[in-house]
Order: C-alpha cells, then sequence, then structure tokens
C-alpha cells in the first residue's frame, strides 16, 4: 500500500492555492508519497459568497495548470451541498458550515482512500475544522495548514485562553485598548478581527472550537520561515499560547510562493514596467477580494498624483459590481489618466502580482496585508504600506510595522477612509526618504533569508523534511 497524505483546502483562493503549493512542495522533495486534493463546491446562497468571475476563472485556470504539470497530484471533488440553512448570513459562517454539512461525504471519501493506501497525515484548513471530528473518530493523524502569520496563529492558539480570562466581549472595549497576547507587540482592540470577538455569535463559537481543536492536533504546518516572525513562532513552540495544556508540534515549511501566470503570456503591465527606471515604482493591489467606494478610489488617484511618484495600480469597481470591469475615464477624477501617463499605469482587476513585485522596477508596495501577498513580498524583497481591509490584515499589519518592521501604517478615519493627503504622505515616505530605505535595506535582508529557508540544509526544508519522517513512523 502506498503512503498517502490528504489534504483538505477552503475554497477560497488565497487557501486553495497555498494548499495546492503546500502538495507540489511536499511531492517535489518526497516522491514517494501519493497527494490527494479534496475540493469543496460552495453552495449557491444568497450571502453572496461566490467570489467574482475574475477570481473563478483564474482559480479554475490554475488547477488545470497543476493537473498537466503535476499529475501525481490528484484533485476529488466533493460533492455539492444542495441546501444551507436559511439563518446561515455570513460568507465567514458558510465557509466553516459548508464543511460540515459535507462531512458525510469526506467520512466516505477518506474510508475509500484508506482502502487502498495508508492514510499517514490528514492536512486541514481552519475553515475545514468540521473535518477534525471525522479524522478522529477514523484515527487518522491530523494535522492543520495555517494560510495566515504565525502572529495569528499565536492569537487563533490563545483564544481559549482570552475567552477564560475575559469579563465582558471585546466589542464593549475601547478600540484603541491594548491586548497581551503571547509573541506579539501590544495590539489594540481594533486590530483583532471583529468576527471573532462577540461571544453571542455563531462566529465567536466556531473560531474558539477550532482553536481547542488545533492544540489537539497531531501538529500545525505555518507558511512562513523561522526568521521572519521570531517572536511569535518562539512562544507558540514554547507552549505560551496554550498555557493549560501541551502544545502541538509547528512546522515552518515556507515560504509558499505560487506565480499562478503560468500561461507563458507577459501581461501588458509588465512591459510597461520594463520602461520605469529601477526601484522607482510603487506598485497598488488589494487581494483577489479588496475593493473601494467611488469616493474612495478618487481620493487614492488624487493622492498618487500629488506623491509625484510613479505607480502601478490595480483598480476595481466599487461594490457590488466588482465583477465588471470599471469604466476608468467614470470612475478616476477627470483627466487623471492623461495628466499622470508619463508616470503611472492602470490595470483594470488583476494583475500577475509576483511578477510585478518580482520586477526591478518595482520600489514598494500598498498592499491589503493578506498572508500570501505579505509573503511575496518578501520574497521579492518589496517594503510596503499597509492598507488592511477584512480578516486579519489588520493584525498582520500591526506586526508589519510594530514587529518586524517592514512597512508603514497608513492612519484612516473611523469608518476606514483614508484621505489623499495620508496616502500621499506614506507613498512619498516609502518611495523617497530615509525611513523608506532602512525599510528597503531590512527587507532585502530578510529575502535572503527567505530564500536560504527552503534551499536544502535551510530551516524550512529541514521541517518539512522532519515531518515527513514523522508521517513515516506515524
Amino acid at each position: 500500500m502506498e503512503d498517502a497524505i490528504v489534504l483538505y483546502p477552503s475554497p477560497g483562493r488565497g487557501h486553495l492555492i497555498s494548499m495546492v503549493e503546500l502538495g507540489k512542495l511536499i511531492l517535489k522533495h518526497h516522491p514517494s508519497f501519493s497527494i490527494t486534493i479534496l475540493i469543496l463546491s460552495e453552495p449557491n446562497t444568497n450571502t453572496n459568497s461566490a467570489a467574482p468571475q475574475y477570481v473563478a476563472s483564474s482559480t479554475t485556470k490554475y488547477m488545470t495548470t497543476v493537473n498537466s504539470t503535476t499529475p501525481s497530484i490528484t484533485f476529488h471533488h466533493l460533492p455539492p451541498i444542495s441546501e444551507v440553512p436559511p439563518s446561515t448570513t455570513s460568507i465567514v459562517e458558510l465557509k466553516f458550515l459548508t464543511p460540515r454539512l459535507n462531512n458525510p461525504n469526506l467520512h466516505q471519501t477518506l474510508k475509500t482512500i484508506s482502502q487502498t493506501s495508508k492514510l499517514r497525515a490528514f492536512i486541514i484548513d481552519f475553515f475545514c475544522d468540521a473535518a477534525f471530528e471525522v479524522a478522529s473518530n477514523l484515527t487518522i493523524p491530523t494535522y492543520y495548514f495555517f494560510t495566515s502569520s504565525p502572529s495569528s496563529q499565536a492569537l487563533f492558539l490563545y483564544r481559549p485562553t482570552l475567552h477564560k480570562n475575559k469579563d465582558q466581549s471585546f466589542n464593549d472595549l475601547n478600540n484603541m485598548l491594548l491586548v497581551d497576547i503571547p509573541g506579539l507587540p501590544p495590539v489594540r482592540v481594533s486590530d483583532i478581527p471583529k468576527i471573532t470577538v462577540d461571544p453571542t455569535t455563531k462566529m465567536y463559537e466556531y473560531f474558539l472550537n477550532t482553536a481547542i481543536h488545533m492544540a489537539n492536533s497531531n501538529g500545525l504546518v505555518l507558511n512562513t520561515f523561522d526568521l521572519l516572525e521570531t517572536k511569535a513562532i518562539k512562544a507558540i513552540s514554547g507552549g505560551l499560547c496554550v498555557p493549560d495544556g501541551p502544545t502541538p508540534p509547528i512546522f515552518c515549511i515556507g515560504p509558499l510562493i505560487s506565480n499562478t501566470n503560468q500561461d507563458g503570456e507577459e501581461h501588458e503591465c509588465l512591459n510597461w514596467l520594463n520602461s520605469q527606471p529601477s526601484r522607482s515604482v510603487v506598485f497598488l493591489c488589494f487581494g483577489s477580494l479588496g475593493s473601494f467606494s467611488e469616493k474612495q478610489v478618487k481620493e487614492i488617484a488624487v493622492g498618487l498624483e500629488n506623491s509625484g511618484q510613479r505607480f502601478l495600480w490595480v483598480v476595481r469597481n466599487p461594490p457590488p459590481d466588482t465583477d465588471k470591469d470599471p469604466n476608468l475615464d467614470e470612475l478616476l477624477p477627470t483627466g487623471f489618466l492623461e495628466r499622470t501617463k508619463d508616470k503611472g499605469f492602470v490595470v483594470k482587476q488583476w494583475a500577475p502580482q509576483v511578477a510585478v513585485l518580482s520586477h526591478d522596477s518595482v520600489g514598494g508596495f500598498v498592499t491589503h496585508c493578506g498572508w500570501n501577498s505579505v509573503l511575496e513580498a518578501v520574497w521579492c524583497g518589496v517594503p510596503m504600506v499597509g492598507w488592511p481591509l477584512y480578516a486579519e490584515q489588520r493584525l498582520n499589519r500591526a506586526v508589519l510595522v510594530a514587529e518586524t518592521k517592514l512597512g508603514l501604517e497608513l492612519n484612516e478615519s473611523e469608518d476606514g477612509f483614508v484621505s489623499a493627503t495620508e496616502l500621499e504622505k506614506r507613498v512619498k515616505e516609502l518611495m523617497d526618504s530615509e525611513v523608506g530605505t532602512e525599510l528597503r535595506e531590512r527587507i532585502s535582508g530578510l529575502r535572503v533569508e527567505a530564500v536560504a529557508a527552503v534551499k536544502e540544509g535551510g530551516s524550512s526544508h529541514v521541517a518539512l523534511a522532519k515531518l515527513a519522517e514523522v508521517w513515516r513512523q506515524s
């Protein structure tokens, strides 16, 4: 019987691609394992949870490419769920609920695989936490692959302790109040994801239960490398985040970087970058789901123009029409494209982010602080301005600014609005100041460490070898 590893990602693009890259990495260094990746179909609901078409199509294209280039990875599509409780109104709640509804299908799939293979490990995304119960019943060693930062993992594991110790909901606390979490700099209440802090909600229960299951799993696999967030990693491995019980071993095997522009076509923005001076362009891109109001888009344009810096900017339509190509003449200030044509380039919807960040002309990155984007910036040695939009991105920014010192913070109004003056100031600081130079030197040094970590003998390479040995002995 062959040794099998089953991976169970959440359908979200950032989660799924990271998990597939993990499968590719395992096969690259340990080809004796067989890899099966379970694919969840997201049900149609009234929660507007479906990804925009450009996201869905690029994800499908990515999986097709993997099928052709890495045939030893098997994609197994679980049956779609036909009915979702009508009370499910949250996109994030649906991400937890869909795997739970799929547990009967999962149970049968794992049993079927076990009949022909020795199932050495089952690796799940935290959104797929419901699968932990199935795997436990089948006595399959279960690991969590955490697709965000070590700091977010530290907060996740510490969540049950916060739950026991707090006297009131974080919703009742001042947003500027500082919270102590092992391995993290003091973080504001406002930097903790809002959906996880109200104990009266179903979401709070999901995150709390997931944290408890994580602490009882066989191990935690992190998409990072040892030297990126050393304090958080030491706090986790030292047991500080689970003070009332054992902490499972952690394996930092990253960074996993995927260049999803694999169709051989060069994007027009790369041709434009070829004509720009070295390290002169600031790149603005906000993930696969990031979008802004029309007022904010215009404010960004004014800030960029007033900064005088060269820029490459990915623009999407404001909600709810984010899936449609924007009419730039209507969306941007009158005459903006003409006035900035010598210094700026505006891309509709999507740009090949890794290829852009890798380009010699790019010297700065205004980002939503999604973890994949942060890793790509580190991998390419590009300093950041953090503009978080959702999920754990505010926490990521807090650590980037205060702990790892790889980026700058944008000041926002209470409703999240960023003024043109603030953006202009931060872009100038990043691209043309001593502070920006220091950030660039620091992240350039970390880039060297990131590349070294994944090479033979590097910390991430060694961690993966240890993990594979654990699997063989299980």
